[in-house]
């Protein structure tokens, strides 16, 4: 049996920790409902907050020992150290995988990952609205064991234009009951390293709690995790001898 993937859940924390009504959503947290909606034996489970240390939880030796980033934050993405992303940028461009939800739209990694602003529109009408995910590549390896289309019933709504780069695939696009449309399941490279960015998971709905949402977590996990250490790093290499003959030009 393979070695299980080393995935590190990554929450801001703040307002199940200040809000009642969001900690009576989440009274565990959203990174332990991630846990438990995720938890199988391909997977090796840690969790961190804002609040854990002055690393924010992530000190260089979890990031080394991180195969998959999760990554949800909202109200604290300026906090968040330059340092500290710097790093993450550098363990993903090695191969680490970042899966960024919701919110993290706006998180100082996923916008530097991007090299756009991230921003899009949203409403958050009382007591959420419907939103309609379509599976629109169901040969994936996200996608696997998800139906054609399934919904949310309460949701924050997230619009286009979304200020990102062309995906390199398109896994899901939402319909939202107030007419919106939104690409909600995207994918890219950097360097060696994978990221997906879902947009589903206003703190206010119990959304993660979802089998159809969990599978896609878990799906995620496992294809940002990195295929294998093979080959070069990519890194500025000198390389003063050729492989082949080079003809002088008078040859």
């Amino acid at each position: 049996m393979s070695k299980p993937i080393r995935v590190t859940i990554w929450n801001e924390g703040q307002q199940e920790r200040n809000q009642p009504h969001i900690q009576a959503v989440y009274p565990t947290g959203i990174h332990q409902v991630i846990a438990e909606g995720i938890a199988s034996e391909d997977f090796e489970i840690r969790t961190a907050t804002f609040y854990d240390d002055n690393a924010l939880g992530l000190p260089d030796d979890v990031l080394e020992a991180t195969d998959v980033l999760f990554w949800w934050g909202h109200r604290l993405h300026k906090q968040v150290p330059d340092e500290l992303v710097t790093r993450i940028q550098a363990r993903i461009l090695e191969g680490m995988g970042l899966v960024v939800l919701h919110s993290g739209h706006h998180s100082k990694i996923f916008s530097r990952m991007m090299g756009t602003s991230c921003n899009l529109s949203w409403r958050e009408h009382p007591g959420g609205e419907r939103e309609r995910i379509w599976t629109v590549d169901p040969s994936h390896p996200i996608a696997r064991g998800l139906p054609e289309t399934f919904v949310v019933p309460k949701s924050e709504m997230y619009g286009e234009p979304f200020d990102i780069p062309q995906p390199d695939h398109l896994v899901f696009l939402s319909w939202y009951q107030g007419g919106e449309v939104f690409r909600s399941g995207c994918c890219y490279h950097r360097g060696r390293g994978r990221i997906f960015y879902f947009s589903p998971g206003h703190e206010a709905f119990p959304i993660y709690y979802m089998p159809h949402i969990r599978q896609v977590l878990a799906n995620a996990a496992r294809w940002c995790a990195s295929p294998h250490d093979d080959g070069v790093r990519l890194e500025g290499r000198h390389r003063p001898e050729a492989l082949e003959p080079i003809a002088t030009q008078s040859e």
